[in-house]
Parts: structure tokens; C-alpha cells; sequence
């Protein structure tokens, strides 16, 4: 009998171990909506995207980049390849035109850009500042 008792007790230790084991567990879960704790917000499942200004504006400075680091000479009509990881997108300019008409160095260009919302046709101009530095003017979508 004595044997018999330990048998039982040690299964119902086990047992009563593992229900309040599991409700510890349970307990801080809302599963009927009623907690002020849980921020809805996340419980969504959406995922916020980066704002399409800042990819754009990435993939104009990596454009930018390109042509403006384009040595005209040696390139000729050849075009000119450009990918962005920042942003996924990738391109290949086509033309790029210099001119100083405007009393400062500016280069106008034509690009693709390839990314998740399609194939786009640009148009562009970047100039160079009075401190040197290259500033794009225009990065207009095409049609």
C-alpha cells in the first residue's frame, strides 16, 4: 500500500507541477481581448515600408554617383550600369549629355531604373555647385 500511495502522490506532484507550470504560462496572455497591456498596433501583422520619397531619393543620389563619375571620354555612346542595394533598384543610363551653358558644368542623362514597382524611364540633370559638390535638378519620370 505504501508503494502504491508513492506511485500516486509522486504523479499527482508531477501533474500539479506541470498545470501551474502552464498556468504561469498562460496567464499573462490575452486571449479574450480584455488586457490594456497588449499594444494592438503589433498584434497586426503589417509591416511598415520605407516611404517611397526616401527610396527615390536614394536611387537619385546612386544615380547622381554614376554619372557623375562617368568619364564622357572613354565611355562614348556606351551605356552606363547602376544598381542601388540599398534600395534593390538598378538601371542603365543611356545618355549623358555635358554642357556649361549655364556658366557651371551640368551633365542631363537618361536612365532606367528596375525596381518592385516596375521598369521606369527618367530624365535628369545633375550640376555641379559652387563648392564642387554635384547637386541633381531634375530626376523627372518619363510617360
Amino acid at each position: 500500500m505504501t508503494k502504491c500511495w508513492g506511485r500516486k502522490s509522486g504523479a499527482a506532484i508531477c501533474l500539479a507541477t506541470l498545470t501551474l507550470s502552464l498556468a504561469g504560462c498562460t496567464s499573462s496572455m490575452d486571449l479574450f481581448g480584455g488586457s490594456s497591456k497588449v499594444d494592438r498596433s503589433l498584434a497586426t501583422g503589417t509591416v511598415a515600408g520605407a516611404p517611397q520619397s526616401d527610396t527615390s531619393l536614394s536611387d537619385e543620389a546612386t544615380v547622381r554617383n554614376a554619372v557623375t563619375s562617368a568619364d564622357l571620354a572613354k565611355m562614348g555612346a556606351s551605356p552606363l550600369p547602376w544598381a542601388n542595394a540599398a534600395t534593390g533598384s538598378a538601371g542603365v543610363v543611356s545618355v549623358i549629355h555635358e554642357d556649361n551653358a549655364q556658366g557651371r558644368v551640368c551633365r542631363a542623362f537618361k536612365t532606367t531604373r528596375h525596381s518592385y514597382e516596375g521598369i521606369a524611364v527618367f530624365a535628369g540633370q545633375t550640376c555641379m555647385t559652387g563648392s564642387g559638390d554635384w547637386m541633381v535638378t531634375a530626376f523627372d519620370k518619363q510617360g
